[in-house]
């Protein structure tokens, strides 16, 4: 075979060899046999193929758009809406232009009204950008675009981050405009995934102390952001489990500051009224919270002291987060890996699918057999039309390759499979042999090909019509792609990518491979 002309299908046969290899060779990208995925190969199932949930909630919270900031410190702002609606400052976030500084004021939190919002933001002092004050048709329910893509990032990295490699979340509208974060997590229970999302991971370690006047004052020591390095939960010592971090140099300056500024490492360390999951009332206590709430608490040994009063921490600035349970301990450490959610789901207005294992391995056996039933119809009907095996067989293999290609590409983007995606490889097939066709009845529809010029020039006109058909599709399908349209999305990325493998790689290699076999040299 000449190298230089059958270039294409020299390029065709190492793609086939690679998604060979990145099909079956475990751990090429990262494996089957994680959640979601199988044994044989490194392919990921949907809950649709492996059983598993699908849960799907709204966002809790409520938008003022179009807020002049102008002239107002942020942080004092925060603080002050948080104090006049009686809600942590956690569940106030402002996101700004900082050319125009105009921006939204978004509440996250149900217990409160809209009439309550705009009452908030005219008490800051807070205006529209055209100058007047709010009222309660300004405030709109519902939160962000960004709002909600930052949730859908954090809960993929905490469905990564708790081994659920296959599960994914998503923005999904309703055709009334409706937002909801739909979330997927094959071989997972309603209860697990539902505890996973319904808690926003909001994780910090606080200092509590004798403040003024026989008060008792707390400052924040430690959030996600001053953290270099989570370990995994591991049994403790003054906690029955616990949590190794490993602090950035900013985090350990402060960390070793407001210690030293409020007497901890003094009269604070040793401190024995403080232990366990409940929150003292007085003593220096260090707080492990998860979502505002305590999860342990525990005193500054007296070693521990010495070390942050003679500035010696930020050398190696190492400590725990106690946990009373291992569970505990596992949504401590992955949320502060995955960080925290800007806003909570709804979970009272959640809608939860679940589908058992042994129903999803029955439409995985159904599908495997409706794709053998597919190719082996595709290849009668291509024999019966030419009669030829040189013609048919080439044109049959060629379209399987292409199956090929597609499957391997979908394990390297670790694209979750489900029905529609079979769907989508059924048409693949479908529309490839259409295309091959073609191909073969413009080159041969003449009588033989005499020569390679004559070959090219039949071949040019077939992969004109096949291009044309291709864009034809493409298009017809970028909606469906594009929209959350539910399953017609998975249909529709995987036949736009099967009608791109196509024309770039397949249908010109079977051009040669048609060439080799036809052209009268």
């Amino acid at each position: 075979m000449n190298a230089r002309e059958n270039w294409r299908v020299i390029l065709l046969a190492i793609m086939l060899v690679s998604s060979g290899i990145v099909l079956f060779v475990p751990g090429v990208v990262g494996g089957g046999s994680d959640g979601g995925g199988n044994q044989m190969s490194n392919l990921q199932y949907g809950i649709q193929l492996d059983g598993g949930t699908r849960l799907r909630a709204p966002v809790v919270g409520m938008t003022a758009e179009d807020v002049d900031f102008a002239g107002q410190e942020q942080g004092q702002a925060r603080q002050a809406m948080a104090d006049n609606l009686s809600v942590p400052t956690r569940d106030i976030y402002f996101q700004v232009d900082r050319e125009t500084g105009v921006g939204t004021v978004e509440v996250f939190n149900k217990s409160v009204e809209q009439s309550e919002v705009a009452t908030a933001l005219n008490q800051v002092g807070f205006r529209t950008s055209d100058g007047g004050q709010f009222s309660e048709d300004d405030i709109r329910d519902g939160v962000t675009a960004a709002t909600r893509q930052q949730i859908v990032d954090t809960l993929d990295q905490k469905l990564a981050e708790s081994g659920l490699t296959a599960g994914s979340a998503r923005v999904a509208t309703t055709a009334q405009g409706q937002n909801y974060i739909v979330v997927e997590a094959p071989n997972q229970g309603a209860e697990e995934l539902e505890r996973l999302v319904s808690q926003r991971g909001s994780v910090e370690l606080v200092a509590r102390y004798p403040g003024d006047n026989g008060t008792m004052a707390e400052t924040t020591l430690v959030t996600r952001e001053g953290i270099d390095s989570i370990g995994s939960p591991e049994t403790g010592d003054s906690s029955p489990y616990q949590v190794p971090v490993v602090l950035n140099q900013e985090g350990a300056e402060r960390f070793t500051r407001v210690l030293n500024e409020n007497d901890f490492t003094t009269s604070g360390a040793g401190s024995t009224a403080c232990g366990g999951a409940e929150k003292n009332d007085r003593g220096y206590c260090l707080l492990t919270k998860v979502d505002g709430e305590v999860a342990s608490s525990h005193s500054l040994a007296p070693s521990f002291a010495d070390i942050i009063r003679a500035n010696e921490f930020s050398d190696d600035p190492r400590f725990v987060m106690g946990a009373q349970s291992r569970s505990e301990a596992e949504t401590i450490a992955v949320s502060l890996r995955a960080g925290s959610l800007r806003a909570p789901l709804d979970t009272d207005g959640r809608q939860v699918y679940t589908l058992e294992p042994a129903l999803a391995d029955r439409f995985k056996t159904n599908s495997l057999i409706t794709g053998i039933v597919a190719v082996l119809a595709v290849s009668g009907v291509v024999y019966l039309r030419y009669g030829e095996p040189r013609v048919a067989v080439p044109m049959v293999l060629t379209a399987l390759a292409e199956v090929v290609l597609l499957l391997a590409f979908v394990a390297v983007v670790r694209l979750p499979l489900d029905l529609s995606h079979i769907a989508g490889f059924i048409a693949v097939i479908g529309t490839g042999v259409d295309d091959l066709i073609i191909i073969a009845d413009e080159v041969l529809a003449e009588g033989d090909v005499n020569s390679a010029r004559v070959f090219q020039s039949r071949f040019r006109k077939a992969f004109w019509v096949i291009g044309a058909a291709a864009a034809t599709t493409i298009i017809a399908m970028s909606p469906l792609a594009v929209l959350s349209l539910g399953d017609l999305r998975g249909f529709a990325i995987v036949t736009i990518l099967g009608v791109l493998i196509g024309v770039l790689v397949t249908r010109p290699a079977y051009g040669d491979i048609l060439r080799s076999l036809s052209v009268d040299d």
